[in-house]
């Protein structure tokens, strides 16, 4: 009998100490929890702040491109811009020298609406190119798939011919040089 009480204690004692075990390991997985919560909480707080930052630029870049589109006729200078402006008139004493002033602001005008048409032009056919290569892309991976599948005969890339846009942009220096 004291045998069964002793292997009874023994027991008793073993299954205590895996419960200490168990409470333990419990313990840690709950403190692993609170540190992978309080993790992704920062970074959840500072994703969200860089997002609302990121939507207040993409706001204020949309109201500045609104304004650009669509200049308002009631344009009124600021202080700063009125000052440079009567600065600026105070200095053509002439009429040879306004008139010189005048020509030489519609030749601006001119070059930016050609620059203007240019740049529209050149976008135009970048998106034409990017389309046919885009086009010839899924063509290839269209036949590729279908060959790959019946494997009675392989397309091989070689076979189709290549077509690659040839993206005509000005150079950086032409374009910064003319500003």
């Amino acid at each position: 009998m004291t045998q069964d009480v002793r292997q009874w204690l023994g027991e008793i004692k073993h299954l205590q100490q895996k419960l200490a075990e168990a409470h333990k390991e419990r313990d840690e997985a709950f403190a692993s929890a609170a540190n992978w919560r309080h993790l992704y909480e920062t970074e959840a707080k500072q994703r969200r702040t860089e997002a609302a930052l990121m939507q207040q630029s993409i706001d204020a870049l949309k109201a500045e491109l609104e304004t650009r589109r669509n200049p308002s006729e009631d344009y009124s200078p600021s202080t700063a811009d009125q000052a440079l402006l009567a600065e600026r008139l105070q200095a053509l004493q002439t009429v040879e020298a306004l008139q010189a002033k005048l020509l030489e602001a519609w030749q601006e005008c001119d070059r930016l609406s050609q620059s203007l048409l240019l740049e529209q032009q050149r976008h135009a056919e970048t998106r034409r190119e990017l389309t046919t290569a885009l086009g010839d892309t899924m063509e290839r991976l269209t036949k590729a798939q279908n060959g790959s599948s019946a494997e009675a005969s392989p397309v091989s890339a070689q076979a189709l011919p290549l077509r690659s846009p040839s993206l005509e942009l000005p150079q950086l220096d032409q374009v910064q040089s003319r500003t």
